[in-house]
């Protein structure tokens, strides 16, 4: 706060007042702080004094996802807090709704509450805060989306690997017309699941139809729309890659409304709710999210123990699990 007041040319009661949004601060004198304290990057000690320890920890920990509503979120959460707990250590969990700016910002607010150790995910493949975390020499890994970089431990799913095994089980169906559902092809997911989808066309010899991916869904709604407009097309495709579990909902959703939930081959990325009691049940490839928060949690804490060894990167299987409707033949066959 020194620092910040020398800078700004005021003292240190004025940059309280500032921080504080305390009257009696002119404009010109606040965004001087303002911007003193954006160029020293000075973070607030919201938790100071309550929750330091003779180590100078507070034992908690930050872990962001893309949206705590989504269930397989909801499972790493769940992973990461029994992890935790066991360590008397709490947990402050944040969404991102896949926005950039908010990840920066929950990042942040993580650094002001002195977090001991931070599990993210990313909407990037370069955050703009790695710096930053560097030079904290905070402990962090990346869970489902990782950053370009490699000096970050992460975990994430084999997303290429299961997407390919996903198409190839469709594939192997006699299917030749088969639909992409993806999410942005900006998240380093969406790119793997869809690069899985073309490693499958490309395995088997068939000529991918580009005029069946449909990328950019973020919802079911999406999903909804995306896959109804297909089915009603001139050539519609005969089944169907959902690279994502909300995406899946849509999928099935716009299936049932044409009819063709009995006729129209359905393959999702990640198991949904009550996925084996729909009929058909639904196929999936499915992730094990609870390993995923446990091995986050466990390499976060191994960090703080002391670990300094190279960073690594956790691949963790997925499993195909067939109910029914992956296993739909195109029309007139089987």
């Amino acid at each position: 706060m020194k620092h910040v007041a020398a800078l700004a040319g005021v003292g240190v009661k004025t940059v309280s007042r500032v921080i504080n949004d305390e009257p009696n601060v002119t404009e010109a004198t606040a965004e001087r702080v303002w911007n003193a304290v954006r160029e020293l990057d000075y973070q607030l000690d919201l938790q100071a004094g309550s929750l330091r320890r003779a180590d100078g920890r507070t034992r908690t920990l930050g872990l962001l996802v893309g949206s705590v509503d989504n269930p397989f979120a909801g499972a790493i959460h769940r992973a990461v807090e029994d992890i935790a707990a066991a360590r008397g250590v709490a947990v402050f969990a944040s969404s991102m709704d896949d926005d950039a700016g908010r990840e920066s910002e929950a990042v942040r607010a993580f650094l002001q509450r002195r977090v001991d150790g931070l599990i993210l995910t990313t909407a990037s493949d370069h955050p703009e805060y790695l710096a930053l975390l560097r030079d904290r020499g905070l402990p962090v890994v990346y869970v489902d989306r990782e950053p370009m970089e490699a000096d970050v431990d992460t975990v994430a799913s084999d997303n290429r690997a299961g997407a390919a095994a996903a198409t190839a089980h469709l594939i192997a169906h006699g299917h030749r017309r088969i639909a992409l559902l993806a999410d942005r092809l900006d998240l380093v997911t969406a790119r793997q699941r869809h690069q899985g989808y073309l490693d499958a066309h490309a395995e088997a010899g068939i000529p991918v139809p580009e005029d069946l991916i449909v990328a950019g869904l973020h919802d079911a709604k999406d999903a909804n729309a995306a896959l109804g407009q297909l089915l009603s097309s001139n050539e519609p495709p005969t089944a169907a890659f959902s690279a994502q579990n909300l995406i899946t909902i849509g999928a099935l959703h716009a299936l049932r409304d044409a009819g063709r939930a009995r006729t129209t081959a359905l393959v999702g990325f990640d198991d949904v709710a009550l996925a084996d009691l729909m009929d058909p049940g639904v196929t999936v490839v499915a992730q094990d999210p609870q390993r995923i928060g446990t091995y986050a949690a466990e390499r976060v804490f191994a960090r703080l123990g002391g670990d300094d060894e190279a960073p690594v990167r956790t691949v963790v299987p997925v499993t195909l699990v067939q109910r029914g409707s992956g296993e739909i033949a195109p029309h007139g066959r089987g």
